[in-house]
């Protein structure tokens, strides 16, 4: 491709390169796909590489769209140029918001970060501002399909054999309108948690969209009552005056904002006071120079930031070095608890394991960029496709 283009079919728009958009230029973006997570390998001039991600879950999908209404924009433009870039490529796809190009985005977005922290020899937090280092996690659970009694028995192994001291359970049903998973399985989880691991855990909830306001404050009160610290998305997440209501009436922190890939509702959001607690996923919002751009607005009006973080791909990475750069860290890093019987597609994704827990904590190392391999074999089997700076 020699010149940029707009899949809508525009006239091709010429770039106003900034002071910026210098030093080595972006002249291909490879993906590495299956439908269910996707990687990204951007090659500046000199062949010197990146990697990144674009969001899990119809991952094909959203490779179609980077190499599609992302790739064009951004090949030939200095990798110091990445933030306007990213600025730039919702304007050039006025006419396709959403989730998706986001998502397509932060592929992107952490590929270039990667890039940036191996040509500094530097790892990504420290390039944000941060250091490297521990990351208290809490162990998060997936799962409605499980009984209180074996929830309880799994956490309390967790937290005997690698330190944990807080962890997330899932009370109601996701989009449930107030039906629980089962009757009566939210009443019954929320003390048995509590008494299995005893006074001093960290104890957190997630609603996934469940509840109305009136019976997200009834199970807010059960929370309380039981030493809960953290009711997440209680309401249906695009119902932002549904989640305000409920967090006026509450003294346990709610927390939400996981869904939320555009900047506006963001600031909707934290105008309406709807949370105690911003939750960005990297992924979904658009990468790290985004989900920086939420934290620094979180900050501003003194809310903590505890990303979204639910399975083992590099999202979690990607997380934990955020965590170690923003001016507003959460308590503790989401860390999924769920292997090959709930996320078989997470086998094999990496050489090196970069999710050692000991003492409950994850570590961000001092390895530039990332600090990870990906799994030459599994790169192999994926479907590949490039976009190249012709």
């Amino acid at each position: 491709m020699s010149t940029p283009y707009s899949s809508s079919g525009a006239v091709p728009v010429s770039f106003d390169r900034g002071k910026d958009d210098t030093g080595l230029r972006i002249s291909q973006i490879e993906t590495f796909c299956t439908p269910l997570v996707g990687f990204v390998r951007v090659t500046a001039e000199d062949g010197s590489t990146g990697w990144g991600q674009v969001s899990t879950y119809n991952s094909d999908l959203t490779c179609e769209i980077l190499h599609r209404q992302v790739a064009p924009w951004a090949l030939g433009r200095g990798m110091d140029a990445l933030e306007a870039v990213i600025a730039e490529i919702p304007l050039r796809e006025h006419k396709y918001p959403g989730t998706y190009l986001r998502r397509a985005m932060a592929g992107l977005d952490t590929a270039v970060w990667d890039w940036r922290g191996k040509a500094a020899g530097k790892p990504v937090a420290e390039l944000l501002g941060g250091a490297a280092g521990p990351v208290r996690a809490y162990a998060s659970s997936m799962r409605r399909d499980i009984t209180p009694e074996d929830e309880a028995r799994r956490l309390s192994i967790l937290r005997d054999t690698q330190g944990f001291d807080a962890f997330k359970v899932r009370v109601g049903a996701e989009c449930g309108q107030d039906r629980d998973e089962w009757p009566g399985r939210t009443e019954a989880i929320i003390p048995a948690i509590r008494k299995a691991l005893g006074p001093d855990a960290a104890l957190l909830v997630d609603g996934n969209s469940g509840f109305s306001p009136a019976r997200a404050i009834k199970v807010g009160r059960m929370l309380e009552d039981n030493g809960y610290e953290h009711f997440e998305e209680p309401c249906p997440y695009w119902e932002l005056e549904q989640t305000a209501e409920v967090a006026r009436a509450l003294s346990i922190d709610v927390a939400g904002g996981e869904q939320d890939w555009d900047l506006q509702n963001w600031k909707r959001m934290i105008a309406l006071c709807a949370v105690d607690i911003i939750q960005p996923d990297i992924l979904y919002v658009g990468g790290m120079s985004l989900a920086m751009d939420v934290a620094r607005m979180g900050h501003a009006q003194g809310l903590p930031c505890t990303p979204h973080a639910a399975n083992l791909s590099l999202v979690t990475l990607f997380t934990m070095h955020l965590l170690r750069a923003m001016p507003n860290p959460g308590r503790y890093l989401e860390f999924s608890i769920e292997g090959d019987d709930y996320y078989p597609w997470q086998r094999d994704l990496f050489r090196n394991d970069p999710y050692r827990i000991e003492d409950g904590q994850a570590v961000v190392t001092q390895a530039p960029g990332w600090g990870v391999e990906l799994n030459p074999e599994w790169l192999a089997k994926s479907l590949y496709r490039t976009s190249t700076k012709g």
